[in-house]
C-alpha cells in the first residue's frame, strides 16, 4: 500500500501527527510520503503561509483567537469558506502530483489539503481513499465544508460535535490523535536521565511551549525558581524560538540547576526523565505528554483550539489549569506533592487517550484503501 500524507508548516503538530503515521506505516511494510503540500506551488509559497501563521500566534495571539472565532461564524454561515476557495487554487498542483504518483489513499492531518481535496472531488476528479485526521480536541472551523471519505477525531466527544456542525456520523472515527512510538515506549526514569546525563536523585520541573516555544516561558521560569526547593531542577524547551533560546541561555548561563533547551529531537526523553509538565495546550503536545504519563499544568492556551484542548483534559482529569502563572506554579507543586493526585491523573490519561491510534488508522486503511 502506498499512502500520500499531506501537511504543511502552520505549527508542529500536523507534522508530528504525519510523522507518526509515516513510521506506523513503514513499520508495517507500507510506503508512506509525507509531503508538505503548499511546496507543490513553490517553496516561497510554503515559507510565507508557515511564517505568517507562526508570527501571528507568538507575537499577536489574541489576533489569531479573534480570527478563529471569526471562522467559526463564517462556518456557521456559509457553505463554502474564503479558506476553501483560497485552498482550491493548489487544486492543479496537486493533480499533476497526484497523476505522476500514484497512491491507494491519502491522509490529511490538516484542513487545508483536505480542502483542495475537497474541491478537486467536486470538480469530477478520481481520488482514492481519503481520511482526515484531526489534530485538536474540538473541530475546528470549515472540517464541516470537506468531503472526505473518514474523519478520525480524539475522542467521542469530538465525533459529536462534528456531527452538530454537519459531518455525517458514519464517517467519524473516535479513534485518536496518533503520536510517535517514542512517546508510547515505557523506559526507566534513572536510565532516560542518565542518557541525558541529568542528575537521578532530583525532581525535575519540565517547562515549553510547543515547537514554536510560544507563551510566557521566561516568567514561568522565573516564578518555577523562587517556589522550588534547593535540590529542584528546571528543563525549559524553546523549540524553534530561536530569540527566546538564546536570552534565556545567557540570563541562565550561571544558574547551575536551570537547563535551557533549544529545538529538540528527544522531546520523549524529556517527558520521560521529568517529573511534572508546564506546557499550554497543543493538541499534540497534550497527547504526547499524555502517552508519556507525565502529569501536566497546561498554561495560557493560544486563544482557539488550544482553549478546547485545556477544557477537555481538565474535564477528564488529565490536566490542571490554573488561570495564572503563579497559581500554575503553586498548584503545579502542590500536585507533585501528591502521589494520590498524580496516580489518579496518570489512570485518566490512560483511559481517555489511546496511545495505540496510529497503529488503528494503519488497519482503517489497510481494510478500506484500493490497494490492501
Amino acid at each position: 500500500m502506498k499512502v500520500l500524507i499531506l501537511s504543511c508548516k502552520t505549527g508542529g503538530g500536523h507534522d508530528a501527527a504525519g510523522l507518526a503515521m509515516k513510521e506506523a506505516l513503514e513499520a508495517k511494510g507500507h510506503e508512506a510520503i509525507l509531503l508538505d503540500y503548499l511546496t507543490l506551488a513553490g517553496q516561497k509559497v510554503s515559507q510565507t503561509v508557515g511564517d505568517v501563521y507562526v508570527n501571528t500566534v507568538k507575537t499577536a495571539p489574541h489576533v489569531f483567537g479573534a480570527v478563529y472565532k471569526l471562522g467559526m461564524v463564517i462556518s456557521r454561515i456559509t457553505k463554502k469558506s474564503p479558506v476553501y476557495y483560497v485552498n482550491a487554487k493548489m487544486g492543479k498542483y496537486l493533480q499533476k502530483y497526484l497523476e505522476e504518483e500514484k497512491f491507494d489513499a491519502l491522509l490529511m492531518p490538516h484542513l487545508y489539503p483536505s480542502e483542495t481535496l475537497t474541491y478537486m472531488k467536486r470538480q469530477g476528479i478520481e481520488l482514492p481513499l481519503m481520511a482526515a485526521i484531526m489534530t485538536d480536541y474540538t473541530c475546528i472551523p470549515f472540517w464541516e465544508e470537506t468531503r472526505c471519505d473518514y474523519y478520525i477525531v480524539p475522542h467521542e466527544d469530538v465525533a459529536k460535535v462534528c456531527e452538530k456542525r454537519g459531518i455525517p456520523e458514519e464517517k467519524l472515527l473516535s479513534i485518536g490523535i496518533p503520536v510517535s512510538d517514542k512517546f508510547t515506549k515505557t523506559a526507566e526514569k534513572d536510565k532516560v536521565r542518565e542518557y541525558l546525563k541529568l542528575p537521578k536523585n532530583k525532581r525535575f520541573f519540565l517547562v515549553m511551549g510547543g515547537s514554536m516555544g510560544a507563551g510566557d516561558l521566561e516568567k514561568m521560569t522565573i516564578q518555577l525558581e523562587k517556589k522550588l526547593e534547593a535540590s529542584d531542577e528546571i528543563i525549559v524547551i524553546c523549540g524553534n524560538n530561536k530569540k527566546i533560546f538564546q536570552k534565556m541561555k545567557k540570563d541562565y548561563q550561571h544558574h547551575e540547576n536551570i537547563h535551557i533547551v533549544g529545538q529538540t529531537k528527544q522531546m520523549s526523553l524529556y517527558m520521560k526523565a521529568c517529573d511534572i509538565l508546564y506546557t499550554k495546550p497543543g493538541g499534540l503536545t497534550s497527547t504526547e505528554a499524555a502517552v508519556s504519563g507525565i502529569p501536566i499544568v497546561h498554561t495560557s492556551p493560544i486563544p482557539g483550539c488550544e482553549t478546547e484542548n485545556k477544557k477537555f483534559f481538565v474535564k477528564y482529569g488529565m490536566s490542571i489549569a490554573p488561570r495564572t502563572i503563579e497559581k500554575q506554579v503553586e498548584k503545579g507543586i502542590e500536585l507533585l506533592n501528591n502521589p494520590e493526585k498524580i496516580q489518579k491523573m496518570k489512570a485518566a490519561q490512560k483511559i481517555y487517550v489511546d496511545k495505540n491510534a496510529a497503529q488503528k488508522i494503519v488497519e482503517l486503511l489497510e481494510k478500506h484503501s484500493i490497494k490492501k
